[in-house]
Order: structure tokens, then sequence, then C-alpha cells
């Protein structure tokens, strides 16, 4: 889908020496690339850049594994603190993406496997009121209210995110941890997000992975390195919205809850009229392949629209194209200890399991580019049906760093 529904309705620089020897890694190439032999690729050593214009974690090619950590500041918090902590954590952030262990890292040889982690930081509205109130955009602010929303605080909100995306669960929750507890001087977690998609190697290289639904999801995106993904993410080029700072973007992070229990009641052929897309292949229903562009004026013999005007493709394709996100899916699953196994259609509690989607969308400027699609989806989307929004947080996303430097330093 282009952008939403199960989407948007339903997302310092100081230099260390490390502790170990750390492993040559190698240039990043895309995790699901295998080897002649058909077998997957050694993705443990590969690394992707911290340091540059841009921060990793947006562009980079999905990693199978995510955890999204929401940060609160102590009170009291002052500007020179900021700064301090964001120091501390570009220097263990370019550490561990690099396979360094950090100083003090008491678990030095958890670092040595990169296994392409990537740390991207945000800045929600908090803590830009107390590091540059001049340099904060308008839109940074909680999203409008929509009437499919039943959001918790446990879920929404913050003042910073750190964002990890690595290929190993393993890698990534040590990370989690080493830079966790660089934070705990400065703040508290208010939340941690965990997100899988589909692993390195398991499907081939370009393969649009699926959600819990068992749907192709995320067939319309852009892709970086042309000239659409530059002016919708990065606000470059012609008709683009402008960025709140140069080689800076927006992230939304929505937890969407999906009822797989009311979805197991749904038949085949209403799951593929819901969405406007065949299940098997995620071609749109008027078309052959899944790349096939939708022909929303073909009717069947009776006269109806073959892609239902409630359809989630349909209802998330706005019709400005200059209105059109970024975004990287992962789908979250967790055990529900004592539920009765059963979640009521329109609840998001009850079930076998918890749920869901964790939505992550880049925009120049969510006012303008996420906010009109969730609008249309908030109307008329069947999917709605199915999901339910159950945490919402608004970040900026400031520049990266070169060595010797720290990200949000532009902001000094």
């Amino acid at each position: 889908a282009a952008g939403g529904g199960v989407g948007a309705a339903a997302a310092a620089g100081l230099g260390a020496v490390g502790l170990g020897a750390s492993r040559p890694a190698e240039p990043s190439r895309s995790a699901a690339q295998s080897s002649d032999e058909g077998r997957p690729v050694f993705v443990g050593g590969r690394c992707e850049p911290f340091h540059g214009g841009r921060q990793a974690g947006i562009d980079t090619p999905a990693q199978g594994f995510a955890a999204f950590l929401g940060i609160d500041l102590a009170e009291g918090s002052t500007r020179d603190d900021i700064r301090r902590m964001l120091v501390v954590l570009s220097q263990d952030a370019a550490e561990l993406t690099a396979g360094e262990a950090p100083i003090g890292d008491q678990e030095p040889e958890l670092a040595l496997n990169p296994s392409r982690l990537t740390v991207t930081f945000g800045f929600g509205p908090g803590l830009m009121r107390l590091l540059a109130p001049e340099a904060a955009p308008s839109w940074l602010a909680p999203l409008p209210e929509f009437s499919v929303d039943r959001l918790q605080p446990r879920w929404s909100h913050g003042d910073l995110l750190l964002q990890l995306c690595c290929e190993d669960p393993l890698t990534m929750a040590h990370a989690q941890r080493v830079l966790l507890k660089d934070v705990r001087s400065f703040g508290t977690v208010r939340w941690v997000q965990n997100g899988f998609r589909t692993a390195a190697g398991a499907e081939p290289a370009g393969t649009t992975p699926r959600n819990l639904f068992g749907q192709v999801d995320g067939t319309v995106d852009t892709a970086a390195g042309t000239d659409e993904h530059e002016r919708i993410v990065w606000g470059q080029g012609e008709d683009a919205f402008e960025p709140w700072i140069r080689d800076g973007t927006s992230l939304v992070l929505r937890r969407i809850h999906m009822n797989l229990d009311t979805w197991d009641e749904v038949d085949r052929v209403g799951r593929e009229d819901a969405v406007g897309r065949r299940l098997d292949d995620g071609a749109p229903l008027t078309g052959e392949h899944e790349h096939d562009e939708p022909d929303f004026e073909a009717t069947t013999p009776l006269g109806f629209p073959v892609i239902s005007g409630y359809a989630h493709m349909r209802r998330a394709r706005h019709p400005d194209q200059r209105v059109r996100i970024h975004r990287r899916v992962y789908n979250y699953d967790q055990p529900v200890s004592g539920a009765e196994g059963l979640a009521a259609e329109g609840g998001a509690e009850g079930g076998v399991s918890d749920s869901g989607l964790l939505f992550a969308s880049y925009q120049a400027d969510p006012t303008e580019q996420f906010v009109p699609i969730q609008q249309r989806l908030d109307e008329l989307d069947m999917l709605n049906t199915w999901t339910v929004p159950v945490g919402s947080s608004v970040f900026a996303i400031p520049p990266a760093c070169e060595p010797g430097g720290f990200v949000g330093e532009q902001l000094w």
C-alpha cells in the first residue's frame, strides 16, 4: 500500500579506543543477497556508516530487526545536559555500528559483529524546546486526533528517539543496553518497541515483505537514490516541501494493533477486496503483477468497481502526487498472558497474541504529507475494521555528523 491504513491508519564524536579487537568490516550489501551456492551471505561483519551528511537507518536497506526507544529527559534538564548526552550517545553509536566495543562495555565480544547495525536519532518536542526552540519545525507536535485512534500514553510521544535496526537481535540487544546505560544519567525510558520483518536470506533480494495479515506490505514506496525519494523524504528538488534543516527529515511512528482473531473470520475474497490486491502475489485486482499500475476505473460486468471505493490501496493513494511518504514497516507479535484467546471487533486486547505493525513513516513535512493520507484513511478504509492505532509519536530527524562531532551539533 502507498502509505498507511495498516500502514498510516492503520510511522560524541570524541574518539575513543574500543575494548577488544574488532574484525574488519566489509562494505554493506543488501542483507538478502545470497552466495553463488544459494546460501545466505555472512552479514555479521557488515557495517553501515554512522558518519556523513545524513543519518543511516532511513535510506539504508531495511534490516530484519528493529527497536524503537522513546526517552524522557530528566526533570530540570538543561541545554548543556542534552549536549553531553548526545556526545556520549554519538560516540558509542559510531563505535557499535563499526563493530567496536565502546569504552566501559562489559561484554565487548558482543560488539564485534555489527550485522548492519544502524542507530538513528530523533528529537521530540520537549528536547527541541530546550535545545533550539527557534529551530523547531511547526509540525513537531502530536498529530491531530483521528477517529480510529485509541492511543495509549505508554506507546506515544517522547523527548528523544533512538531507532536501532540490525540483522542480528543479539547484536541489537547489546547495542540497546549500551546506549540505554548512556541515557540513564540524563533521563528515563518511556517505551521500547521491538519489531521484525523477513530475516536476511529468507527471501530473494528485492522481495516485498509481508505483514501478519499475510499481505505484501510496501509495494508502492520510494526508492533511495531516486529524485522522488529525495523530494519526499529530504525535501530536495522541484515541488518539494521544505525540510526543517538540510539533510534532516521527520519520523512519524505509529503503533498499529492488528486484530488477527476477527481477520481470521474473513474469507480470501473479502480480504483481497479490503486491500485491493491479491494475497498470493500482491498484484492489484486489475493487474497481473505486483507492480502493475492499478486501474481504478475498471468495473465488473455488473458495473461495480473492481477495486472498491473503500479498498485500502485506493484510499492510501492521495490525488496530489506531492503527498507521499517513505515507509519502513516492522511487525510486532507478543504473547498475552492470561488472555481468553479471542479479541472482539474494534478491540486491542483479549487475543492469544498482541500483534501489529510499527509503522515508521519518513517525510520532509508530516503536516503536508502524512496527515492528508491519514485523513483519507480515517474517513474510509475497510482495513480500519481490523486495525487500531494505539501509539503515535512525531520526531525531527537531524543530520548526521562527521568523525569528531555529534548528532545535533548543527543546532549549537
